[in-house]
């Protein structure tokens, strides 16, 4: 039995969902998503809340339970307040800025890296050394921060390069003489 899947999705203040079929759209503040549930789990309305129940008794079905319900949920949190990444980059001259809609990332290698935002995600840069990603889907903003990331990841001699702020990089020991 999946415990996260047992709960219902309660419906935040000032958003309005739907559930036509296997698909659950919501609107609020920040703006619209939708998403399609998987055909071996069942959602309805219930006393202003979504329920997700697994249709049958299979494994998959109820692998497929709690990742819907939890999907749901992210898209109610999403058109209610939004999501946010921050990435912090460490480093000697390893630098952001906005450059129009594009982040251009000065990351020691001999030319500088542009990235261009998608659609949908907002990118600003209130120091050069601090990079926050929002927007109203987890995915794809959890997906950008990962996009930029890759570009030079942390290394574990010294630290530098972009990282999530929070994350712990360990560290190795140098040469010794």
């Amino acid at each position: 039995m999946s415990r996260i899947g047992k709960k219902p999705v309660s419906i935040p203040d000032g958003v309005t969902v739907s559930v036509d079929g296997q698909t659950v759209k919501a609107k609020g503040a920040k703006g619209e998503l939708s998403f399609v549930v998987n055909d071996e789990v069942l959602v309805k309305m219930e006393n202003g809340a979504v329920a997700v129940t697994p249709r049958d008794e299979t494994k998959t079905a109820r692998a497929k339970w709690g990742m819907s319900r939890t999907m749901i949920s992210n898209i109610f949190t999403g058109v209610k307040t939004g999501f946010e990444r921050r990435l912090e980059i460490s480093g000697v001259g390893y630098r952001a800025a906005m450059q129009g809609k594009n982040l251009q990332l000065a990351l020691g290698y001999s030319h500088d890296v542009v990235y261009q935002v998608p659609e949908g995600i907002t990118v600003a840069v209130p120091r050069p050394v601090e990079i926050v990603i929002s927007g109203i889907d987890k995915q794809q903003v959890g997906q950008v921060a990962a996009e930029i990331r890759e570009y030079r990841g942390p290394e574990p001699y010294k630290g530098k390069g972009v990282k999530y702020a929070g994350e712990r990089i360990v560290r190795k020991e140098g040469k010794k003489k």
